[in-house]
């Protein structure tokens, strides 16, 4: 089974319209032939239910909607890479802290919501593969640690109403398995290293009998554990569970620079992680995490997603826009969060972090 070298690239289309350029050796390329020179086989898109306020203004964080995706998985599909689906089954942004209904269902409980999920499911895939752009995964909601569609969903400190939430999960892969029943179903949780994490989770997950075929985790460095955390977490969950293992969102930093105050990773972040903020300090991060996924036990190791490699720090390509903020109640400021962990430096040139990639 090919190892899976992918990235997430959902913000392309606004940072193509904000006049994105991307440059290998000096040269222009689309950003998909550049990447899939350097031996990226797949990309994830994320997919948001309907991402615009009441007025039409746009939630921004790449404003993933149906029509977006579609145009996404045109490219992927003409480049010869895999595709994976992520539905957050929201109208923005979904992780541990929120998982918000979309507004369309605010008002939706019980079989009603369920119904939902699995019509959902089976609209947007059977759309996809009326124009041949049929997913080769699918991730069925995003970071699950806290749960799925609030409140109905939603896990407590003992992980109450597991059965709740696994209805609702159960309702999205039964619409997957009826339109593919080969496509690999994944689930996906934050926190990589959390090992007592994953056991609770996917311990009830088994009692629930809920039905996927590999466990998708988010590792970032600096924020879930060590590298052996990490390695100890993979082995034990692959074998328990008889699962595959992929890491669905990673990242590092070339440079401890931020672009317009927004920033997340910095020097102080650096140094949990044992690895520099330097070009040379990103590369040799991204080879020892693919040494990890590949030694995992009995080649359950699948592969890697890098997260929104591509954002360059151009105006207007901003996490959330005031409406977006709006949405979901935060009132900090917006703006590019990602510019200095992209595998583009700052002007849009192909970082060594690529070739390390490509060489593995």
């Amino acid at each position: 089974m090919k190892f899976v070298k992918g990235v997430d690239i959902s913000m392309l289309p606004e940072l193509e319209q904000a006049g994105a350029v991307y440059r290998d050796k000096g040269e222009a390329q689309d950003l998909l032939c550049i990447l899939k020179s350097y031996g990226i086989n797949a990309v994830r898109l994320r997919l948001w239910n309907n991402p615009y306020d009441a007025v039409g203004r746009p939630y921004g964080g790449g404003t993933n909607d149906f029509a977006k995706t579609v145009v996404m998985a045109k490219r992927i599909r003409k480049a010869g890479m895999q595709f994976l689906l992520d539905i957050h089954y929201s109208d923005f942004w979904t992780d541990p802290g929120k998982q918000m209904k979309p507004k369309a269902w605010a008002n939706l409980t019980g079989k009603a919501l369920e119904d939902a999920v699995h019509n959902f499911t089976v609209r947007v895939l059977q759309k996809l593969c009326d124009q041949n752009l049929q997913p080769d995964m699918i991730q069925i909601g995003n970071e699950l640690t806290s749960g799925f569609l609030w409140p109905e969903g939603k896990l407590g400190e003992e992980k109450q109403n597991f059965a709740g939430m696994s209805r609702l999960l159960q309702a999205g892969i039964s619409a997957a398995r009826a339109c593919d029943p080969n496509m690999p179903v994944i689930l996906h949780l934050d926190n990589g290293g959390n090992h007592e994490l994953y056991r609770s989770w996917f311990d009830r997950a088994a009692k629930e009998e809920l039905d996927f075929d590999i466990i998708g985790l988010s590792y970032y460095p600096y924020w879930h554990g060590t590298l052996t955390d990490l390695q100890q977490n993979l082995n034990d969950i692959s074998v328990r569970y008889g699962k595959d293992v992929m890491i669905m969102e990673t990242a590092y930093g070339f440079t401890e620079k931020t672009c317009d105050g927004a920033g997340i990773f910095s020097r102080e972040l650096a140094e949990t992680a044992s690895y520099p903020p330097t070009p040379q300090g990103q590369a040799d991060f991204l080879r020892d995490l693919m040494h990890v996924i590949q030694d995992v036990p009995q080649g359950h190791g699948r592969g890697f997603f890098y997260w929104e490699p591509a954002w360059l720090p151009l105006s207007g390509t901003t996490w959330a826009t005031t409406a977006g903020r709006a949405y979901i109640g935060d009132h900090s400021s917006g703006g590019n969060s990602w510019c200095n962990q992209a595998v583009f430096d700052f002007n849009g040139n192909a970082l060594p972090v690529l070739k390390t990639i490509r060489d593995f």
